[in-house]
């Protein structure tokens, strides 16, 4: 069969039941997997037989839904996490130790920014943050000899930028390192990276896969291509023998398809235990197959939410890469041509404390630390989820101290904009 639609992958992928086997996919809630003899388990110990022994490492149900969104995004391999911090966090440190160096685009979520330019840094990792409109030029002068990785955001979190994927990706392998891409916000509906010359994909699942605000999860899909041992110097850890894992070369076992994934797995999630519980896979699937369906509503809501405040007398400005006016429309349109999604930032004239009146005053929109589900929310970053970010910091990344993130959920856009009006009154 041909390549199936994404509507289809959202329902069908990742699980087949067999005669008389669940249709739904089994919520497998169990520690651990009974085995008849020792040799059995041990050759799972040595990865020479696939199977389950500790969910701490991988559980059936996880694996399902984690096959699922490879299918939706065209890679050969996913695993779940705990959260989306735990998926950037493994994605990157699967291949860089002390000594690398990671270039990043500076207008990434503030809670990604932090995880690169302060908590790696402790395990000596060091970063160069670019700007998602720099020149080819700029972009190749940040890498280092010791440059493991590029990381950026699609539409990035809250700054609403688009990642020009293919400038990132041709700067990444023209110095043999991987490109690293947050889908989150688009989520494979509207985008898909691997498809642009990502070789690594992440979410947070928590966002628009789930959908309801009902379960933390992360995500990090392999697209299979990109060759390690081409770039064996660079990427010991998977191309030479891994001592903690009776020696095994993760890159000449497991072929470009399974190197990643399986290293991230032995390694990172039995050292780390950032596991997905089975019950939160199960809700995550549940949100996967509604969500072809839910995504242009999102779209139509966040247009039309932007369309309105750029009419303001009281909005300085808006950032939707949807709108005609955006810096960004005809990169969106390139790489997001249904659409990206139904967030939408403003600054208000007034800065920070007329931000904080207008929240208060909204009666559907609801102030949370939360973006991307069913029901509109809105927050001031600046104060909340970038708020260890100097104001220089927030410059940079393209989030001023009065900005406002909507998210624009599933309710009737009428309502939305008539909320928002009464709220700039």
């Amino acid at each position: 069969m041909s390549q199936q639609g994404i509507g289809t992958r959202c329902v069908q992928a990742g699980y087949t039941p067999g005669n008389g086997e669940p249709r739904q996919i089994p919520i497998i809630q169990s520690t651990t997997f009974k085995y008849d003899t020792s040799e059995d388990m041990g050759k799972l110990f040595d990865l020479e037989a696939s199977g389950y022994f500790y969910t701490r490492l991988q559980n059936p149900t996880n694996d399902h839904v984690a096959a699922k969104i490879a299918a939706l995004e065209g890679g050969t391999a996913a695993m779940l996490t705990s959260s989306g911090q735990a998926a950037n966090f493994f994605a990157l440190f699967n291949i860089c130790e002390c000594g690398s160096h990671i270039v990043a685009s500076s207008s990434i979520y503030g809670g990604t920014f932090n995880l690169i330019a302060v908590t790696m840094a402790k395990m000596g990792v060091t970063v160069t943050f670019v700007s998602p409109d720099c020149t080819e030029d700029e972009l190749n002068a940040a890498f280092k000899d010791n440059t493991r990785a590029v990381f950026g955001e699609t539409i990035a979190n809250p700054a609403l930028t688009v990642l020009d994927i293919e400038k990132f990706a041709k700067a990444a392998h023209s110095h043999g390192v991987p490109l690293i891409v947050d889908n989150t916000f688009p989520t494979p509906v509207n985008c898909r990276p691997i498809e642009w010359g990502a070789d690594i994909v992440t979410h947070s699942t928590t966002k628009y896969m789930d959908g309801h605000g009902a379960a933390v999860g992360g995500v990090i899909v392999d697209s299979g291509k990109f060759d390690w041992m081409a770039h064996a110097d660079k990427f010991p850890g998977l191309t030479q023998p891994d001592d903690s894992y009776h020696g095994i070369v993760y890159a000449e076992k497991f072929g470009k398809e399974g190197a990643f994934i399986t290293k991230c797995t032995s390694q990172l999630m039995r050292d780390f235990g950032c596991i997905q519980s089975p019950q939160n896979a199960f809700i995550l699937n549940l949100g996967l197959e509604s969500l072809h369906v839910r995504m242009p509503k999102h779209v139509e809501n966040g247009l039309a939410v932007a369309k309105f405040l750029q009419e303001q007398p009281q909005v300085k400005k808006v950032n939707y890469p949807g709108l005609e006016s955006d810096p960004y429309y005809e990169i969106a349109k390139k790489y997001m041509p249904n659409g990206g999604c139904g967030v939408v930032s403003f600054e208000l004239e007034g800065g920070r404390a007329a931000a904080e009146s207008f929240m208060k005053k909204l009666k559907i929109a609801a102030i949370e630390t939360h973006v991307a589900d069913a029901r509109t929310c809105c927050l001031n970053p600046a104060t909340s989820t970038h708020r260890q970010m100097t104001d220089e910091q927030l410059e940079a990344a393209g989030i001023p101290a009065g900005l406002i993130r909507i998210s624009c959920g599933l309710e009737d856009k009428e309502d939305l904009i008539a909320d928002i009006a009464n709220a700039l009154k």
